[in-house]
């Protein structure tokens, strides 16, 4: 990441730089969100050549190969909102565009103090802090999609988060009927995740049923379901995430859903354990539209969670 991120830099002319570079303290570097909105940094539609493509570095540096190209479908799906959406091609740029994705560079990646690196835009948050070499924090860490799923026809359907959403729902139906009204909390689901924005996790007391009181089959569509999640990032972070999972304790991780039980009916659902929450939220556009979000429970963005 330090060699990706300070190859890009050079390649950054000198305004560019100004817009892509920050203090590792500076408020910016806890300015998140999702949404579509204006960002600072500098803009992959504002980059040419050797530095567009080393942006795609920076961003693949901090990804598997299958979490890269999840990163450059959710990019795609908003030329797919700007043609249902319409207007003209000046508006695109300021609408819809597969390059409105930020890159920010917090401290310096070539020194001995930690740093950090944002990408962002439209359903995209990645969030990394950097010490010594080592990867001290990797969220919150937000992937959503709109559409949710395209199809257009057998063998062209697209469904970028789909197996986000058919796991966890395999788990519903997989518990026993005394376990029901413990898992399943409500036919009607909100209408979105907690904390947008916010710099850490909003989170109550875990809810649903806990991994040591589920079926073998249960247990293993749990652990199937954190795996999906964690297909996305690096094995580092993975390992470091799978220690903190374990040392809270699997048996104390929690499964509870809302919502419809269906393909195309509004559902939210909620993984949370001692370290970590995922939240996962599909109600918006007749259930088309996916949020997602892996957070630390000890604290984003390497802050403690009361800052």
């Amino acid at each position: 990441m330090a060699q990706s991120a300070a190859r890009f830099l050079e390649t950054l002319d000198y305004s560019q730089k100004l817009q892509a570079t920050f203090s590792y303290e500076d408020p910016e570097r806890i300015n998140w969100h999702f949404i579509p909105r204006e960002r600072k940094g500098v803009g992959l539609w504002d980059l040419k050549g050797a530095a567009f493509d080393s942006a795609n570095a920076l961003v693949a540096s901090g990804l598997t190969a299958a979490g890269y190209q999840t990163v450059l479908q959710v990019r795609s799906l908003e030329e797919v909102l700007y043609l249902f959406e319409g207007g003209d091609e000046a508006e695109r740029r300021t609408k819809r565009h597969p390059h409105k994705y930020y890159i920010s560079i917090f401290g310096n990646p070539a020194g001995k103090s930690v740093w950090g690196w944002r990408f962002e835009g439209h359903h995209l948050s990645l969030n990394f802090s950097i010490k010594n070499g080592k990867i001290i924090s990797s969220t919150p860490e937000f992937i959503g999609a709109n559409p949710g799923q395209i199809d257009a026809g057998p063998g062209r359907i697209l469904r970028v988060l789909g197996k986000r959403e058919d796991v966890a729902r395999q788990l519903l139906k997989a518990a026993p009927d005394d376990q029901q009204s413990k898992l399943w909390l409500s036919k009607e689901a909100p209408n979105d995740i907690r904390g947008g924005g916010i710099a850490q996790p909003v989170v109550d007391d875990a809810k649903g049923v806990r991994y040591a009181d589920m079926t073998p089959e249960q247990q293993k569509l749990l652990k199937d379901l954190l795996a999906e999640y964690l297909t996305a990032m690096p094995a580092t972070v993975v390992k470091q995430r799978m220690q903190q999972i374990n040392k809270g304790g699997m048996d104390d991780v929690h499964f509870a859903w809302w919502g419809g039980s269906e393909l195309n009916e509004p559902h939210h659902y909620v993984v949370q354990g001692p370290t970590f929450i995922i939240e996962y939220n599909n109600t918006q556009n007749s259930a088309n539209h996916v949020h997602a979000i892996w957070r630390n429970l000890a604290g984003d963005f390497n802050l403690p969670a009361t800052e």
